[in-house]
């Protein structure tokens, strides 16, 4: 039964999240990248029609025009996944099990929020400790505040080099619908090819199918390229827990615009050449710089952004969008259904299932014109 209760807000429909519901066999779920990067299958849809047609990424030259600008997210994932113990507050106390640490967000000198596991065992004032390979305490860090769902502020003590520490022990924080342990290839992998500016704690992923040699053909081909950042944290990946869409709110995530795409971004506007966004996360960030603009022209600036888009949404920026297949009743499949059109999504959507696409982070991808 549909969710569509008429008018709401802005004129926006009244929607459930459950709406954005779609059945999805478990063995779709993609649980390794592809042998070889850039080989994954693409399904090409027109937003205006809602036609589609089964493509592969290496075509996706061909889908694009001589002048069109590609906006790339640069941010790089970090191995945010940590594991720790408490310390023994008391001379009658036993250490307990083993506690799951995942990185979220900076917030301040040597400050990150974060989400522990299991949550209710770790309260304000304790102190964890991180061991290395050889049981080696590497880092250690004070529990300063307590949120809901197992977040935590956590305060660390100094070291030379925070980022070295969380390299020689983190582990890639894959997505908890991939089955397995991180591996070594993962840190490859699970990274795109023109990642820089660290702070992700979940990858990027329609970047993921992009080569040097890809990037090098689309620039041969007359498409411009310009780079920002949006460093994937919860507002990304994090569940949506109300029921209605217009209730959902997203934590802040950092994004950043250099001046050479700030420029870039202008001129394309201004030439009224199209502006193709890889995967969700730009899209956020290009309309959070619109936002941020106020119709005028888009400066260089660092900024974090909760832009929640939906189905009403003008888009001021973004006028193509390549993307991975998202998880059901989630707020990036929302974001994808206000650009082209919830049932013309849904659709393709069953279409790809129908042909046995993969979904999600190591899965195959969507170009959506």
């Amino acid at each position: 039964m549909s969710g569509v209760r008429g008018g709401g807000p802005g004129g926006r429909e009244d929607l459930l999240v459950t709406d954005f519901d779609y059945d999805l066999p478990e063995d779709l779920i993609a649980q390794q990248p592809p042998a070889e990067r850039g080989t994954s299958r693409m399904m090409v849809m027109d937003r205006t029609t809602g036609a589609w047609r089964d493509s592969s990424f290496y075509r996706f030259g061909e889908e694009l025009r001589e002048g069109d600008l590609l906006v790339l997210n640069e941010s790089r994932v970090i191995p945010a996944r940590l594991y720790a113990r408490r310390t023994v507050r008391r001379e009658r106390e036993t250490p307990t099990g083993r506690i799951e640490v995942l990185l979220t967000e900076p917030a301040g000198k040597n400050r990150w929020r974060a989400l522990v596991r299991p949550g209710r065992k770790v309260a304000i004032g304790e102190r964890l400790v991180f061991p290395g390979a050889g049981g080696e305490i590497v880092l250690e860090a004070e529990v300063l505040e307590r949120g809901l769902y197992g977040e935590r502020l956590l305060k660390f003590d100094a070291v030379d080099d925070f980022f070295a520490a969380v390299d020689a022990i983190g582990h890639v924080p894959l997505p908890p619908y991939i089955h397995r342990p991180d591996a070594d290839a993962d840190r490859e992998r699970y990274q795109t090819v023109f990642a820089r500016e660290r702070g992700s704690v979940a990858a990027p992923t329609a970047g993921l199918h992009f080569t040097e040699e890809t990037l090098a053909l689309l620039s041969a081909r007359g498409v411009e390229i310009a780079r920002v950042s949006l460093h994937v944290g919860l507002g990304t990946f994090a569940p949506l827990r109300v029921e209605r869409v217009r209730e959902v709110c997203l934590h802040r995530e950092r994004y950043e615009i250099g001046s050479e795409a700030a420029e870039a971004i202008n001129r394309a506007r201004a030439d009224g050449r199209r502006i193709v966004a890889v995967g969700t996360t730009v899209v956020r960030t290009l309309e959070a710089a619109a936002k941020e603009a106020r119709g005028g022209a888009i400066e260089a600036h660092e900024g974090a952004t909760e832009i929640f888009i939906s189905p009403g949404f003008e888009f001021r920026l973004a006028g193509a969008l390549l993307t991975n297949f998202h998880l059901p009743q989630s707020s990036l499949l929302m974001l994808v259904c206000a650009f082209a059109g919830r049932e013309k999504v849904l659709a393709a959507y069953r279409h790809a299932v129908e042909k046995r696409y993969r979904f999600f982070s190591y899965g195959d991808c969507m170009f959506i014109a």
